[in-house]
């Protein structure tokens, strides 16, 4: 049986998709994924109740689950003291789940913090990676089990992809490259609430951008949907779950990871 990942994002309960989140986790129960990859925006605006509903909801999918923080779980500018003294005090029963490696049998996933409490320009919104944000992961990959595929969650898309939503992630090509020369195989994010998945090589090693779809109402051009990542051996392939009649679609054809010669 190859390993499965189910990889979400951009979930923003206070704005969700009850349908879509009653779907996803049908599919959890049903089909019983290794692990589920959340890369940030479990909630809308930061506040208790949707922490406490959102950490209730990932809690009760009954599989290993790692949470990463997006731009929407710090409080906002209107609650600076908050947001720059105890951005992260409200998370309830979430907390336990922030940015936790998970290691299952081939693979080691690994955490990319990609917000900040402030940075020097108006959108505090968009990405960025801080020097020891990038430290925390490379020695968390310097202690990944050898041999196996190294997988980095963050919130925001490192660089920008085929999307209309953007990132615009500081010193994210820096973390990129930094990555690809430890041996990451693929960096997972959400943020800009569509899918993509596309190959970034340096030096001889490829690294794949895998970036998540949302299961709130605040859509772009792709409905309610999820990732499915499916591993087998040293191969992995990305698909596209939807909440429509639509099957399942790969997005990842001709883009395998690791060394490229």
């Amino acid at each position: 049986m190859p390993t499965r990942l189910f990889h979400v994002s951009d979930i923003h309960f206070g704005a969700e998709d009850p349908a879509a989140l009653a779907w996803f986790a049908e599919r959890v129960a049903a089909e019983k994924p290794d692990a589920v990859i959340m890369t940030g925006d479990l909630t809308m605006r930061a506040r208790p109740s949707e922490f406490d509903a959102g950490g209730r909801w990932l809690r009760a999918l009954g599989v290993p689950v790692t949470l990463e923080v997006g731009n929407h779980d710090i409080p906002y500018y209107w609650d600076p003291v908050r947001r720059l003294v105890a951005p992260y005090r409200r998370y309830g029963v979430a907390e336990k789940l922030i940015e936790q490696p998970l290691e299952i049998p081939g693979v080691s996933i690994i955490p990319l913090k990609t917000t900040a409490r402030a940075q020097l320009r108006w959108n505090w919104s968009k990405g960025n990676v801080s020097r020891d944000a990038l430290d925390r992961a490379l020695a968390l990959i310097a202690d990944a089990p050898k041999g196996n595929l190294i997988f980095v969650a963050g919130h925001h898309p490192l660089i920008e992809g085929p999307t209309t939503g953007s990132g615009r992630t500081r010193n994210g090509m820096r973390a990129l490259a930094a990555l690809a020369a430890a041996g990451a195989h693929a960096v997972l994010s959400g943020h800009v609430h569509d899918p993509f998945d596309i190959p970034y090589d340096r030096d001889g090693w490829r690294v794949r951008l895998i970036g998540a779809g949302t299961l709130s109402k605040r859509l772009r051009q792709t409905p309610p949907s999820f990732n499915e990542i499916r591993i087998a051996g040293d191969r992995f392939e990305t698909l596209v779950r939807t909440l429509s009649p639509r099957p399942a679609m790969p997005i990842s054809a001709a883009t395998d990871a690791g060394a490229t010669r």
